[in-house]
Parts: C-alpha cells; sequence; structure tokens
C-alpha cells in the first residue's frame, strides 16, 4: 500500500506541473512511512517540501497556495497531530468555494495516517474521519486495498474539491497488484451473502472479511460492502447490499457515541426499514480515549466482537 501511494503521489507530481507535497519530513527523510520516499530527490524540495512541526501552518500555507491556482498535498505525519490545524480546515477549506459563490475552489488534498493496530502511543491512534464527514464541504474517502490507495489518491489530487484522505495505517505493508477501482463516491461490495450485511472501511476491512469466513462455520453468509467514500456516501449500494441481506452490522474502530455507525445505521433504517428483520447493530472501539498499546485488542473490533454482533440479529424471528 505504501508503493502504491508513493505512485500515486510521483505519477500526479509528473502529469500536473501545479501539484506539490508539503508536510513533516516529508522531503529528505520520505515521511515517516516512507509514502514520499524520492519524491523530493526526483521533484526538487519546492515540489516537495519540509514544513516546520505547525500543523496549522501547514494547511495555512497550503490555502494559499490553492488559492493561487496549486494542487497542494498535504500529509499529517499521524492523525492526532492534524487538530491544531482544525480551525483552518473547518473555517477556510470547508468553506471558502461556498464563501465565494463557486468562483474560488481549494484543490487540497489531505492525507491523514489514521487508526490503530501499529502498537501507537495517545496521539498516534486515533479514527478522527466523524470529525471530518461532520463538516460541509470536504470529501472524506478511506481506501481498504492497494488498488484504492492508488485510484482514490489519484482521484482525490485531481479533485477541485478538498479531500480528505484517510490511510489505514496498519494497512500500509499489505500486498496485492494494481488494477482498476472504482471513482469516489461509490462503495464495493467485497464478499457477496445472504444472511446479514457487514459494513465497514478502511482498517476494518480484513477483520469483517475474516469474521465473515469464520461465520461460514456457524452457518451464517455474510455479505461484506467497502464503503471506500464516507463523503460522498454511497447510499445506492449500501441500501441495495442490506436490502438482499435483512440484517447489517457496522464496523469501524471509532467510538461508537456519535460515530460513523450511527448515520449510517440511521440512513440504512430510513430507507430500507420494511426490508429489515433486526434492528442495525454496530460493532466499535469503545467510548474512551484511545488506551495503551497492550490493550488495544481489546479496544478494537474484533472477529469474536462481530460474531457475537451476528448472534444477536434476532435470529428467533
Amino acid at each position: 500500500m505504501v508503493k502504491a501511494l508513493n505512485l500515486a503521489l510521483r505519477d500526479s507530481l509528473r502529469d500536473d506541473p501545479t501539484v506539490h507535497i508539503l508536510g513533516e519530513d516529508v522531503g529528505a527523510l520520505g515521511g515517516v512511512f516512507r509514502v514520499t520516499d524520492g519524491l523530493a530527490a526526483e521533484f526538487g524540495p519546492d515540489r516537495c517540501l519540509d514544513t516546520p512541526l505547525a500543523e496549522a501552518g501547514i494547511l495555512g500555507t497550503a490555502i494559499g497556495m490553492a488559492m493561487y491556482g496549486l494542487r497542494p498535498v498535504v500529509e499529517m505525519q499521524f492523525d492526532a497531530f492534524a487538530y491544531p490545524a482544525f480551525e483552518q480546515l473547518f473555517s477556510h477549506v470547508a468553506k471558502m468555494r461556498n464563501r465565494t459563490g463557486g468562483r474560488m475552489a481549494l484543490p487540497i488534498t489531505i492525507r491523514v495516517p489514521y487508526g490503530g493496530g501499529v502498537g501507537g502511543v495517545e496521539h498516534h491512534s486515533d479514527s478522527s474521519e466523524a470529525y471530518y464527514a461532520h463538516t460541509p464541504g470536504l470529501h472524506v474517502v478511506t481506501p481498504a486495498t492497494v488498488a484504492d490507495s492508488y485510484g482514490l489518491l489519484r482521484a482525490a489530487i485531481a479533485s477541485d474539491d478538498p479531500v480528505i484522505f484517510c490511510e489505514p495505517k496498519r494497512l500500509y505493508w499489505t500486498t496485492a497488484p494494481l488494477e482498476e477501482t472504482a471513482p469516489i463516491g461509490r462503495a464495493v461490495v467485497r464478499r457477496t451473502g445472504t444472511s446479514a450485511t457487514l459494513l465497514t472501511y478502511g482498517p476494518s476491512l480484513p477483520i469483517c472479511l475474516e469474521a465473515a469466513r469464520a461465520a461460514e462455520e456457524e452457518g451464517f453468509d455474510l455479505a461484506v460492502v467497502d464503503l471506500r467514500s464516507l463523503v460522498p456516501f454511497d447510499d445506492e449500494t449500501v441500501s441495495a447490499a442490506v436490502r438482499a441481506t435483512g440484517r447489517a452490522i457496522v464496523v469501524h474502530e471509532a467510538s461508537g457515541f456519535g460515530g460513523i455507525g450511527a448515520e449510517i445505521a440511521a440512513r440504512v433504517t430510513e430507507r430500507c426499514f420494511h426490508q429489515l428483520a433486526a434492528p442495525v447493530l454496530r460493532v466499535t472501539g469503545y467510548d474512551i480515549p484511545y488506551p495503551p498499546p497492550m490493550l488495544e485488542k481489546h479496544h478494537l473490533p474484533s472477529v469474536d466482537r462481530i460474531l457475537d454482533a451476528v448472534a444477536r440479529l434476532q435470529w428467533e424471528q
């Protein structure tokens, strides 16, 4: 996945001279996760720029760059490192196009390595996607596969809307061939089934696929939908997948209260109420600050927790 992201950045830099990369350690070091490895050497420090440790300043600079016709790609080194830049993001990036009556777009891509499962300490394992998705004016996407990492990042950089690109860092080292990918705004059915539908995205996709395989031993045939794009949201694909089974479980790492899962459950209930045989359930992280590394396995959604939810889908009816 790291190579796919690096290739997407390299191809975007090569194809469009207005694309610039900026962030902490993205230049000479090539990024903490080496996603920008070699780009400064190939395209120069003006196109792949190391910045001070000042997230609000990084994003504020990117706003000015975009206003003057460039396409900046910002790296927030870790998920929770992005919080100092929220004012710039919410007050300006998300609102500029509307504020100017559509005359000024801000084609900014903000890459955010996010999520747990890598033994990271506090400020290195947050799932912040609900903050972004709740903010009108932002697109929010999160790849779970190598192919989507490349395809969605190319699409994000080419978009005239600002895109929050959430990268599941525990999947950085997964391998697969590059292939065609769906555009921003389209979910993908990764596994068909007849018993219930698992709705998930980003780092939770492999866990859901593993749970679906394990459920076969208990007589359940689970479908798995990879949302890929949280904003815009693909109601059509999601609703069709839920209607086909009549039962649904939303799975994500972020805390449950006020999370993306609550919005998805509401949308599914509104659109599929008469086809549902049971309430939409959620398997999420707990409503606590992210725990220390030795405890994160208890906090994150697991195969056992997903199977427990499947068993609670009112099968007696």
